[in-house]
């Protein structure tokens, strides 16, 4: 493999890896905020333990995947200097906003949330998650609008060996991305409210307590499971209507068609599971179903990568379609060995990352929702050997 190759493969499976983190985090903070206004308008204390069991596997997600974040970064300044050269003006002003704006705004609410427990008026503490959620969306949607740049070049244009930022609407407005962020929103909802289903019905069919928590949770879940997988598959297709019809005439481009289909067709299969299960008033005491349910926690995370290399795929040899080549864009001077010690280093601190989420998760799920850190105060804060 050359060392083009190897650059691509390294980029594909870090961003594979980080955008399951995205996903759960663009999913789990809609779903803890609705959990949290419900706790506030009600005072039900049964809402208060949703909110901090659901918080604390959002807050876990969200620590561990900041990091798989920061590797992304690095990937482009070793890798991608050709990019950042060509069309840093332009490609990097989204990144930027998404940084200095949405990341930055994100984690200072969220670290008000987290603290605020017990401290902030209660309507105030509520907005700080609800902000959260809003400038989670942000940071979404920046980063949309830099791959959707990619994708088809509008808004800039061509001065001596660089582009230029001439047109900001036609930026944020461009047609390959109208389409393609509804859809990442309705995936992330998705694959967010599976991990609250799964759960829920990993420790209904095991029956060792909290069954009306777990009732509650799995409710929800459904519900917001079906919403996002509605909107996954609404906008789904509609989205390549906004990227080049060459796209799809290569060798690469047909096997593109067909990704396309079977990630389509699995997202109508969920949709049909999901809706004989919402329509069920019975659906938690339904034992079968809690099996199910635990096998289809993994397919929004299938399908989100599946969606991902559907959107990428069959745009070569361009990075920047008809302006700039994937080859134009490597960094300079790299070598094979240089390509393949950084990716089993990023592979390898992306891995550890993954496995530690899914542990910490694991634990917090088979605790349950008792001696829960986060919300938890000086007198009822469990000890830290726990």
């Amino acid at each position: 493999m050359d060392v083009l190759d190897l650059a691509r493969l390294q980029f594909a499976v870090t961003g594979s890896l980080h955008f399951l983190f995205v996903v759960v985090t663009l999913g789990l903070a809609p779903l803890v905020a609705i959990m949290h206004t419900r706790w506030v308008r009600s005072g039900d204390p049964g809402h208060e333990r949703m909110t901090r069991f659901w918080g604390e596997i959002y807050v876990i997600n969200y620590a561990l995947g900041i990091v798989t974040g920061l590797v992304m970064e690095f990937q482009f300044g070793l890798s991608w200097a050709g990019l950042t050269h060509y069309a840093g003006d332009v490609f990097g002003a989204p990144l930027a906003m998404e940084t200095l704006v949405a990341f930055f705004l994100e984690s200072t609410f969220l670290g008000l949330w987290i603290f605020g427990w017990g401290r902030l008026p209660k309507w105030l503490h509520l907005a700080c998650i609800w902000l959260v959620t809003l400038t989670a969306y942000a940071s979404a949607f920046f980063i949309m609008v830099a791959n959707s740049f990619l994708q088809n070049p509008a808004g800039a244009a061509l001065r001596g060996d660089r582009m230029e930022l001439v047109d900001v609407g036609a930026l944020f407005t461009n047609k390959a991305l109208v389409f393609s962020f509804p859809h990442v929103i309705g995936a992330g909802l998705f694959a967010g409210a599976m991990v609250v289903v799964g759960a829920s019905a990993y420790r209904l069919r095991r029956r060792d307590g909290e069954e009306a928590f777990f009732t509650a949770s799995l409710r929800t879940g459904v519900g917001a499971a079906f919403v996002g997988l509605w909107m996954a598959v609404a906008f789904g297709y509609p989205q390549f209507g906004g990227v080049a019809e060459e796209k799809f005439d290569s060798d690469a481009g047909v096997a593109n068609s067909a990704l396309a289909i079977m990630m389509e067709g699995g997202n109508l299969l969920s949709l049909l599971v999901l809706a004989m299960l919402v329509t069920r008033s019975r659906l938690p005491r339904w034992r079968w179903s809690h099996p199910v349910l635990v096998a289809m926690t993994p397919v929004p995370f299938a399908l989100a990568i599946c969606g991902w290399l559907a959107r990428e795929v069959g745009r070569q040899p361009w990075m920047i379609w008809d302006r700039l080549t994937v080859a134009d864009a490597m960094s300079p001077g790299l070598t094979s060995g240089m390509v393949t010690a950084s990716f089993v280093g990023f592979v390898a601190v992306l891995g550890m990352l993954a496995v530690a989420d899914y542990a910490l998760i694991a634990r917090v799920v088979r605790r349950g929702p008792r001696d829960l850190h986060l919300g938890a105060t000086d007198e009822r804060a469990p000890a830290l050997s726990h």
